[in-house]
């Protein structure tokens, strides 16, 4: 009698087992900002070491008021450097802002309309830049380069190149002032918390919006955002206008915290808002960068500027100072993009 055999079954093979989650730690590591954040870290710990004065609430508080402006122009121009563009007028879209604020408030116009002046000024600066940009096709870096100059021959022309004084005496003045020089509770500087809202609006339209996923993607290839249906001009348009409606905000809080502003005003500010988003990781290519990059970028500059101020260093030193950390900075992100290429 011929014995039967119990048919085995084939061993079914184990799926392979999912690899572990990062934890937010290991995430923020490997992250883009982790090296400047790490940085500012050992700055911090120099400034503690070498500048008598430097740990305390009060110079935190004086370093957050004095990076507020840099800061939110920085949130401006960290959508347009994504975007592959780059804008050089920001400075003087800064001096526009606050003239045009100045001169309406002089004529008597309420504050608010005033500063509504001033920030649609910007407005109107960043966006011509974004038409004659994509309109043309003229790169942004020849673009911005003219504007500069417009900007700021319009600023003086308006002003007559005499400076403008708002009088604290006018009580339209004083509260116009609370936006520049006034202190939420008591304790924190109006123009942090202003920094601090539009960096977290920055964010929330970076990170979880359409336009900012249309941001990256134009970034990364306008020719692939095209052809995926992205309006590429559009999306480069409103970073610019972005950029500038900031810019021509920063202005007015300028004016406010002053009460002065003259035809000059603003000048150079354009290279330490651009110093910052790239110190915070955005590449001057286009396609990659955060808003979370960008505010430790304005930090780690805000926090060497004072370190160097508390030691007494000259201002020509900071201008050498910030200028190699620049370089640093894109040194280090050349390397790791040919290093990540090399993979």
């Amino acid at each position: 009698m011929a014995q039967t055999t119990t048919p085995v079954a084939p061993p079914v093979a184990k799926p392979a087992a999912a690899p572990p989650a990062r934890s937010p730690l290991r995430r923020f590591l490997h992250a883009r900002e982790a090296s400047t954040f790490l940085a500012l870290v050992v700055l911090f710990a120099l400034g503690t070491l070498i500048a008598p004065g430097f740990v305390g609430t009060d110079n935190f508080l004086t370093v957050g008021q004095q990076i507020a402006q840099i800061g939110i122009m920085a949130v401006g121009v960290t959508f347009v450097i994504i975007n592959a563009e780059i804008d050089l007028s920001v400075g003087s879209i800064y001096g526009l802002g606050a003239v045009v604020c100045g001169l309406l408030m002089t004529s008597d116009v309420a504050w608010p309309l005033a500063a509504l002046g001033g920030i649609a000024a910007g407005a109107a600066a960043g966006l011509l830049n974004g038409l004659m940009t994509v309109g043309f096709g003229i790169p942004s870096f020849i673009v911005t380069l003219g504007t500069l100059s417009v900007y700021r021959g319009v600023t003086l022309l308006l002003s007559g190149g005499a400076p403008i004084s708002l009088s604290a005496k006018d009580p339209a003045v004083a509260e116009f002032n609370l936006l520049g020089q006034g202190k939420l509770f008591g304790v924190v500087p109006m123009q942090l918390v202003l920094f601090a809202l539009v960096a977290v609006v920055g964010t929330i339209v970076l990170s979880r919006s359409r336009y900012g996923f249309n941001t990256y993607a134009v970034g990364g290839s306008a020719e692939a955002a095209r052809l995926c249906g992205i309006n590429t001009g559009r999306v480069k348009v409103a970073a610019f206008t972005l950029s500038g409606t900031l810019a021509g905000l920063a202005g007015v809080l300028g004016l406010s915290f002053l009460s002065y502003v003259q035809g000059v005003t603003g000048t150079g500010m354009e290279l330490t808002a651009i110093s910052a988003v790239i110190i915070g990781g955005a590449a001057l290519f286009g396609g990659s960068g955060t808003m979370l990059g960008t505010v430790i970028g304005v930090a780690f500059i805000g926090v060497l500027q004072n370190i160097l101020n508390l030691r007494g260093i000259s201002s020509f030193w900071q201008t050498v100072a910030t200028g190699a950390v620049i370089i640093l900075a894109v040194a280090a992100d050349t390397w790791l993009r040919r290093r990540s290429g090399r993979r």
